[in-house]
């Protein structure tokens, strides 16, 4: 259900996101399911717009993002070079400015074309959510990806226009025992947010399990992150990387393959135990066999895939 005091957000940003070119569903020949949609975030299949009554975000006084319909530009700080198309983006926020997202929201990018039509794509900062006076995107470029080749284009002082928070599930410290990420591709990093969160409160005891395929080893996002949290949480968090094929099997430590039932059996918790939830986010293929795909922004869609297959409930998944 929609928040009647989102409603007007909702419908514009729907409008606007009419715009954009969704990925493509089908899983043909040499169509690999780790590889991700344009942008980071985007394989979130229009997961950003859902609200519920609880998923309201109480905006800090100190928040740089206002909400509602209000575009703001932030400049471009600074820009590293992780690979040859992965690039982390640092934006300035004003003095002791916080962002103003909470941990499983967004943000919406956008910039307009020598035509004068907007695009707009929706990101998940990986940077930590309390640090004033900056925010950070990772962003992967595609071939035919409208804001990546943008972006990738721009220089330092340059400004992009940001709008939000936009609200997915509604977090709480300790709100589950225990919860499984699945992730692939570029869909990493609304995961990573939730893990860096949790890990981040030493009052929350939350035990995360992380699924996350790619397809090599290249191709691996906040992987460095992601093993130093492992290796300082390690009685909190346990992380299994999947790739399709090692480039040197001798020192690749993690699986090859895609995330299986009989994977997911083996290592994730029962659907029997409980206060337990999972979460899903990646690329078309990877909610097929997984999970199924959402019914539309705000109905998560029935339940299908190893994980209905495994025994869990529909109410125990939660797809972005």
């Amino acid at each position: 259900m929609i928040h009647p005091i989102r409603n007007t957000f909702y419908n514009n940003v729907l409008q606007q996101l009419k715009r954009v070119t969704p990925a493509s569903s089908k899983a043909g020949m040499g169509f690999n399911p780790w590889v991700a949609t344009a942008t980071i975030g985007v394989t979130t299949t229009a997961g950003y717009l859902y609200f519920s009554n609880s998923s309201k975000i109480a905006l800090e006084n100190n928040a740089a993002l206002k909400g509602d319909d209000q575009w703001v530009d932030f400049k471009l700080k600074n820009i590293e070079t992780l690979s040859h198309n992965v690039k982390e983006f640092t934006f300035d926020l004003p003095k002791d400015n916080v962002l103003g997202l909470t941990y499983t929201s967004c943000l919406l990018a956008k910039y307009i074309t020598e035509k004068g039509s907007p695009v707009i794509r929706p990101y998940t900062p990986v940077s930590d959510l309390k640090t004033p006076g900056e925010f950070k995107l990772i962003i992967k470029r595609y071939e035919t990806g409208k804001f990546g080749n943008h972006i990738f284009g721009l220089s330092k002082g340059d400004t992009v226009s940001f709008k939000g928070p936009i609200p997915k599930y509604p977090w709480t410290p300790n709100k589950h025992d225990q919860i499984g990420l699945i992730g692939g591709g570029s869909g990493i990093t609304p995961l990573y947010q939730l893990i860096h969160g949790i890990t981040s409160n030493p009052d929350d005891k939350t035990k995360i399990t992380l699924y996350y395929g790619n397809i090599s080893e290249d191709d691996i996002l906040l992987r460095k992150e992601l093993e130093e949290l492992e290796k300082k949480f390690s009685s909190q968090l346990k992380v299994h990387f999947f790739i399709d094929k090692a480039k040197n099997p001798d020192t690749w430590k993690g699986n090859v393959g895609f995330i299986t039932k009989e994977f997911l059996e083996k290592t994730l918790f029962k659907p029997s135990e409980n206060n337990v939830k999972v979460f899903v986010c990646g690329p078309p293929p990877l909610y097929k066999a997984i999970s199924g795909p959402k019914a539309s922004p705000a109905d998560q869609g029935e339940l299908t895939g190893a994980l209905k297959d495994i025994g869990f409930t529909k109410d125990q998944v939660f797809k972005y």
